[in-house]
């Protein structure tokens, strides 16, 4: 994918280019490489998306800085892009100051099947969103304002068959429920340092694939109902106090583990004990 400044120099060069760049159904905006003195970075992204005349958007990359756009500017970017039935969308935000908030009509699109929030966002969806198309989501070192923005973001999204989640040690959620009946693929890369514990509640009746890598401290990580399950990969896990987590693997066919030492409990009859791997 062209950043979208290679692009237009690329048909000032080019006679042919000169309007072919506005068909292009794939855009990528970097902030470092989008910088003018006659125009604010926002004013180039809207300027860019409007002269846009491919039928849809098949992906665009926005990457801002939080400070630099107003929040009323990205959302005019986001409606713009929704209106070209954009297919794919990545938000990534850099920061030194805080996390962004995006407006809610970033989670109201029936077109949308894949979106990546990147980096410095707060995820803050008050009521249930609306993501009937979505197949893919990717949350990268995001937080959530509330608990319930997990879940009216995960319960929006009827179609969800791929979820991939990066958390570190922003933890406003202490249990992070995964409860999707469409979901086939989960991959979990949790790399809190320890100063924090967290949870994780997986009900996912249709999942196939599950990928669990680098909890260095987990109370708990219940999959309460993955019957589907075909192939789970658990690796980087130094501690899981939970006494369910392999036996909720049973019907897997394919298992691989590749742990530090492991700390389960289990019980045995009435006996009661510790199991170290």
């Amino acid at each position: 994918m062209l950043p979208v400044k290679d692009v237009v120099t690329t048909s000032v060069l080019s006679k042919p280019w000169r309007s072919l760049w506005k068909l292009v159904p794939t855009l990528k905006f970097d902030y470092e490489n989008n910088q003018s003195e006659d125009e604010t970075y926002s004013e180039i992204v809207c300027r860019l998306l409007l002269s846009n005349k491919a039928p849809f958007l098949e992906s665009l990359h926005l990457g801002f800085r939080f400070g630099e756009c107003r929040s009323v500017e990205v959302g005019m970017w986001i409606g713009i892009a929704y209106a070209r039935h954009v297919r794919d969308l990545v938000l990534h935000v850099e920061s030194v100051k805080g996390s962004f908030i995006f407006p809610t009509g970033l989670y109201n699109c029936e077109t949308l099947e894949s979106l990546t929030l990147r980096s410095w966002v707060l995820v803050d969806v008050p009521s249930p969103a609306c993501l009937k198309s979505l197949r893919t989501l990717r949350l990268e070192n995001v937080d959530y304002k509330y608990d319930d923005s997990v879940y009216n973001l995960l319960s929006g999204c009827p179609n969800l068959e791929n979820l991939v989640v990066y958390r570190g040690n922003l933890l406003e959620v202490e249990t992070f429920t995964i409860a999707v009946p469409s979901l086939q693929r989960l991959t979990i890369y949790d790399d809190n340092d320890g100063e924090y514990c967290t949870g994780y509640v997986i009900n996912a009746p249709s999942l196939k694939y599950l990928k669990i890598d680098g909890f260095k401290a987990l109370e708990s990580c219940l999959i309460e109902n993955a019957p589907e399950l075909v192939e789970a990969t658990i690796m980087n896990v130094s501690k899981i106090i939970n006494e369910k987590l392999l036996e909720t693997l049973t019907s897997v066919k394919r298992l691989s583990l590749a742990l530090s030492p492991l700390e389960l409990k289990f019980s045995c009859n009435n006996y009661s004990g510790h199991l170290l791997l």
